[in-house]
């Protein structure tokens, strides 16, 4: 079988003189004191995160995949035994990727991709929160980055009707994996505050009803004067989320989003944001705080999903988690192990963008990447193994 975008960044010698010193679970309090640089010296004196300079754990979940894990020093990124950075691959493991997900564009522009994605498999289980409300299944994606949500919708059985994006390199990945779902005029690469790009994402679900709208606007803007604050930039793209879901009515809508959203000037951000939502007539069921290592992730990040509803009796409660790190009735953790410890060892900046892949050993997980089983089949397997 194939395998795609096993490939790792290359350090320089100055964090491959410091890799070696730093064991399974470690961090930079092992760096011995006679290697110094700026950095090292500003964490040293302040005491910076555990995760810093940091290996994975074989029989942990990651810590969360951020856009910088090609760099030693910003965060938990080195493979827990070999003397390089994860893989593009591993990264995308770790954050739900199935292996015929191929990244697109620069190596830069795949970092970001991949760094800045929703889980699938957290996606996945968000479409199934709704899916028993609905008779049809037709979503558009906004803000759809490389398609993470998108992308767990339709392990879901849910039907990709456009997406819309800015960013031309993201849209190559988005576009390259999800063209068989949806004609490519669908994708619509552009700026989504101008009314030609709205028109378009309009003009691509013509004769199609609209069951869910998802997406992650930015809501930097939040943090100071409100969304209403016209001479806030950053609002405009919340402005348009809001606009389209108003423009085309589904049924529900999902807005993902990071922690401190809940947080923003004292918990006001969140109740204007209900409110904008409540003024176009949905109601907006409380914001659910999920960690995606509890329900299939290997991987410990955790986001904020809005979900509101054209039908005012429809009530989406906080789910209970599917996997736990330590219970007698829950399976286990998916761990790092479990997500990448089949894939082939690589050198320090090596790998291929394409490659062979015979693997030894399979784990469920390894299964549901493979697309050999689906995520019931891989649940059932985590439950016997328990």
């Amino acid at each position: 079988m194939k395998l795609y975008n096993h490939v790792a960044f290359k350090m320089g010698a100055h964090e491959a003189n410091i890799a070696p010193h730093i064991p399974e679970g470690g961090n930079w309090q092992d760096i011995p004191l006679s290697i110094e640089d700026t950095r090292l010296k500003n964490i040293r004196a302040t005491g910076g995160r555990t995760t810093y300079y940091g290996r994975l754990r074989w029989d942990k979940p990651s810590y969360t995949i951020a856009t910088y894990f090609n760099r030693v020093g910003n965060g938990c990124n080195l493979h827990p035994e070999q003397n390089r950075v994860m893989s593009n691959r591993e990264a995308a493991r770790l954050q739900s990727f199935p292996d015929d997900f191929i990244f697109q564009g620069s190596k830069a522009s795949q970092y970001k991709q991949i760094g800045n994605a929703v889980p699938p498999v957290l996606a996945r289980f968000v479409s199934a929160l709704i899916k028993p409300h609905l008779d049809s299944y037709n979503f558009v994606d906004l803000f759809a980055g490389c398609g993470g949500l998108s992308e767990g919708f339709i392990m879901n059985g849910f039907n990709l009707l456009a997406a819309s994006e800015i960013d031309k390199n993201i849209m190559l990945t988005n576009k390259f994996n999800h063209s068989k779902y949806t004609a490519e005029e669908n994708f619509i690469l552009g700026d989504i505050t101008t009314d030609e790009v709205k028109q378009r994402i309009i003009d691509s679900c013509a004769e199609k009803s609209v069951d869910v709208i998802i997406g992650g606007p930015p809501c930097q803007g939040f943090s100071y004067a409100g969304w209403r604050d016209p001479n806030d930039k950053r609002n405009q793209l919340f402005k348009e989320f809001v606009f389209m879901v108003n423009a085309l009515k589904p049924k529900f809508f999902v807005m993902e989003n990071v922690l401190g959203i809940l947080t923003m000037r004292k918990g006001e951000a969140i109740k204007e944001i209900i409110e904008a939502f409540a003024e176009i007539g949905y109601k907006v069921n409380p914001p659910l705080k999920l960690n995606a290592a509890d329900f299939g992730v290997p991987q410990r990040r955790k986001r904020v999903v809005i979900i509101g509803s054209l039908d005012r009796d429809i009530d989406i409660t906080t789910p209970e988690p599917l996997f736990a790190e330590d219970s007698e009735t829950l399976p286990r953790y998916i761990s790092v192990r479990d997500a990448i410890e089949s894939l082939p060892v690589i050198e320090n900046g090596g790998g291929e963008v394409e490659m062979d892949y015979s693997p030894k050993i399979s784990s469920p997980y390894d299964k549901l990447m493979r697309k050999e089983i689906d995520f019931d089949e891989f649940y059932q397997l985590c439950q016997e193994s328990k």
